[in-house]
């Protein structure tokens, strides 16, 4: 892990929007299951999975659930539920109300809040599964009080068609009854238009592969999407007071994700800098995904050192991480002036696995510097809102004489003449009960 000063690290990091070749297969799954439905979607399931379905097969029976929890260990099912209540109970604190407001002259102003109808929710199964995944996508929509909720993950491939248990373990935990065994860009399409067997959602979430986000991407418009999401990403802001050991640690958490994850260290301290650097070379020789988290460090790991905390914030604002740890000796009076990261991390406890899996916040955050505007998945995805306007005589005929004003500089006479027919209407009968 290369260690730099702040002025000789790229800050810049390309957003990954596939190739050529990446999208032109993509926009070619989505129109053929567009067109084709479940043939379609049949037919990829076979030729990039290696699994051959039916389409009766591609929903996942009752016993498969039944099956999935006797498969998984009884100490994963008290886990998951104690990880729930807590994600459940972090969420419960963002639900907002409809509201109306009654004006002095006998309007009505308002705003209705519903939840989404159906979403969809995609769960990776490639070089990892997620069963924390389901939660953090499922639950929030739950609170806002969506009420139908389907879940796609991809099925075994080389020929199998079962589904990593633990994904449907915490599927079942988290209230999911209607879960398909498809992936890819095949499943984000068959989401977003739906076919014989999967009918359309209102909004797809959760993570995956390249063509996943770029499906995401493709079929955006038709249906809503929570993110594009890019590879995992870690800043830990440090200083002298940090254990190194945990530092390399929590770095490592991130890079192991991905061989294109990001993680990074800015300290004020030369010897924290040294010290991490041979900590995550040591951890790296131990930890079971090492090619990956190594092939992560060499391209996208870095350390960098700079003149003084003030200094580091300002490179972690610039970064705009999806995660960021700050280990200083009094954290909360930094925590304030981070203005761009998706979840901080404060002190030497709150390690960033804690908020992956336990804590209650979302661990689906921007990544790739878009939380310089953007934010974690929360309820408030989940939800739709209407303005409600009730406008009375009253106000009609002291205000409308200014909305034909704007009306007119706009040149939109139909739209003057809308209220200006009301104005005359209602100003000839109060002359004429006058």
């Amino acid at each position: 892990m290369k260690i730099v000063s702040a002025r000789d690290f790229d800050l810049k990091r390309e957003v990954e929007y596939g190739t050529p070749e990446q999208n032109e297969t993509v926009r070619r799954i989505v129109s053929d299951i567009r067109r084709e439905g479940d043939a379609a979607l049949l037919r990829y399931t076979e030729q990039l999975d290696r699994t051959t379905l039916t389409a009766a097969q591609l929903r996942v029976p009752q016993e498969e659930l039944q099956a999935a929890y006797a498969a998984v260990e009884p100490s994963f099912v008290t886990a998951i539920r104690q990880a729930a209540v807590n994600i459940r109970a972090f969420h419960e604190k963002q639900k907002r109300n409809s509201w109306m407001d009654w004006q002095p002259d006998g309007s009505l102003l308002g705003q209705i809040i519903r939840p989404l109808k159906r979403v969809g929710v995609y769960v990776p199964g490639g070089k990892a599964a997620y069963p924390s995944s389901v939660l953090m996508n499922v639950i929030p929509a739950q609170v806002a009080g969506v009420p139908e909720i389907v879940l796609v993950t991809p099925p075994a491939t080389n020929g199998g068609e079962g589904i990593n248990p633990y994904i449907l373990v915490a599927a079942a935990e988290a209230g999911v009854s209607e879960m398909y065994r498809v992936g890819g860009a095949q499943a984000i399409a068959a989401l977003a238009y739906g076919t014989e067997s999967i009918a359309p959602v209102d909004k797809i979430c959760g993570p995956g592969s390249i063509y996943v986000a770029l499906a995401k991407r493709e079929v955006y418009g038709a249906v809503d999407i929570d993110s594009i999401a890019g590879p995992s990403e870690i800043v830990v802001l440090a200083d002298d007071t940090a254990n190194p050991g945990y530092v390399a640690a929590d770095l490592l958490s991130q890079a192991e994700h991905d061989e294109m994850a990001s993680a990074i260290l800015v300290t004020n301290s030369a010897v924290l800098a040294e010290a991490v650097q041979a900590e995550v070379k040591r951890q790296l020789d131990v930890l079971p995904r090492r090619d990956i988290a190594a092939a992560s460090v060499e391209q996208y790991g870095a350390i960098i050192v700079v003149d003084s905390i003030d200094e580091g914030i300002d490179v972690v604002n610039r970064l705009a991480p999806e995660h960021l740890e700050i280990m200083v000796q009094e954290p909360m009076a930094y925590a304030g002036r981070i203005e761009n990261a998706g979840a901080i991390f404060l002190g030497p406890y709150s390690s960033e696995p804690v908020g992956d899996y336990f804590a209650g916040p979302n661990h689906i955050i921007p990544t790739n510097g878009t939380a310089r505007f953007s934010s974690p998945v929360d309820v408030d995805d989940f939800i739709k809102k209407s303005s409600l306007i009730y406008y009375s005589k009253e106000a009609l005929l002291q205000n409308g004489a200014a909305i034909i004003e704007l009306a007119r500089h706009e040149g939109l006479e139909g739209h003057a003449r809308a209220i200006a027919v009301r104005l005359e209407q209602e100003g000839k009968a109060e002359s004429d009960n006058g």
